[in-house]
């Protein structure tokens, strides 16, 4: 028997129609230090209420940890950057144990905290870390825990990684398995700023500009809505449409596009519609709608499948990008 989702009560209508007016507020928050990048912040903020993560792709210099690092302050969470180097160890990440003596001379291990414990992250060009400093934060991605000396330590809720690549200097990288980026609720791409976005940056940044923040959620309220997005109703119509778009990236389904099994090596798994479909319920509250609906999902394909279809040769030869494989995708299924 399935179970009949829980309708959203009072309180939870209220706190959705306060988000959907802060929203806002919270755009307008954001770029008192922010100039541009509506589309990111939109993706960043869908992925934090459906308690996701992030892989910000994008060169140096485009803002990424000044718009992470305000965005922590508008909603009143702690925030740690961890800045990704070949040196650096799991410990470095998570905390270590010290010896301690006390005053009698008893000697005891108390364990120091790493910056992994805190509410958002930024892992600053992950891929510059060998694979096992990198599986160090991805268990606490998957798990909301770390374990050190064979103790598990809980972390505290929300938990928020967004992780950068620069998509340039590629040489000294360990690049992320398959496995691992499909852990990534998004693939969010980061462009250029226009001239004119680029003239306004430079004339706050040269200047004695000092922008005040306000914060605009706390962690009970933002916990809240974490919780009213698994809550929000998305229709079976809808949830088909997800996992029928999934399912047609998969070149070896005898129902795939010509385009797919001509041009993709692997698929998008299962995690790729559940993203989309926590992704759209999150759209919606954040737009103030009690539904998740198929705009939402075709709006949020992109960054979902974006890392998860794995082009082959034929691809790379003819120039095809995974954007192009998913255009076609919209193009060719329809809801």
């Amino acid at each position: 028997m399935k179970e009949k989702p829980t309708e959203p009560d009072k309180a939870d209508l209220e706190l959705v129609e306060k988000l959907a007016a802060g929203r806002a507020s919270i755009i307008d928050q954001l770029h008192r230090i922010i100039v541009g990048q509506d589309q990111v912040i939109d993706l960043i903020m869908i992925a934090l209420f459906a308690r996701g993560h992030c892989l910000l792709v994008g060169v140096p210099g485009l803002a990424k940890t000044m718009m992470i690092s305000t965005l922590s302050k508008i909603l009143d969470l702690k925030f740690s950057r961890i800045q990704f180097t070949p040196d650096l160890m799991p410990s470095d990440i998570t905390g270590t144990e010290i010896i301690e003596e006390d005053e009698s001379g008893h000697r005891s291990f108390r364990f120091i905290k790493g910056p992994v414990f805190a509410n958002i992250i930024l892992a600053d060009e992950i891929n510059r870390t060998p694979p096992k400093t990198q599986s160090a934060l991805l268990q606490a991605m998957q798990e909301y825990a770390i374990t050190a000396a064979g103790k598990t330590y809980n972390l505290d809720l929300p938990f928020f990684v967004l992780s950068t690549q620069n998509p340039i200097e590629q040489e000294g990288t360990y690049p992320l398995p398959e496995a691992q980026l499909d852990r990534f609720f998004f693939n969010i791409l980061i462009d250029y700023p226009t001239p004119e976005q680029e003239m306004e940056i430079v004339r706050q940044t040269t200047s004695g500009y000092e922008a005040k923040i306000s914060k605009i959620l706390n962690t009970k309220e933002l916990l809240a809505l974490q919780n009213i997005v698994r809550r929000t109703p998305a229709s079976d119509h809808v949830i088909g449409y997800a996992v029928k778009l999934v399912n047609a990236t998969r070149p070896k389904l005898p129902e795939s596009p010509d385009f797919i099994r001509n041009y993709v090596s692997w698929g998008a798994g299962p995690r790729a519609s559940q993203s989309l479909i926590l992704g759209s319920k999150a759209r919606a509250i954040m737009q103030g709608r009690l539904c998740a609906s198929v705009e939402d999902v075709i709006a949020l394909a992109d960054p979902v499948l974006r890392h998860r279809v794995i082009l082959n040769f034929n691809a790379e030869a003819e120039g095809i990008s995974t954007g192009d494989i998913i255009r076609r995708l919209l193009e060719t299924i329809k809801p």
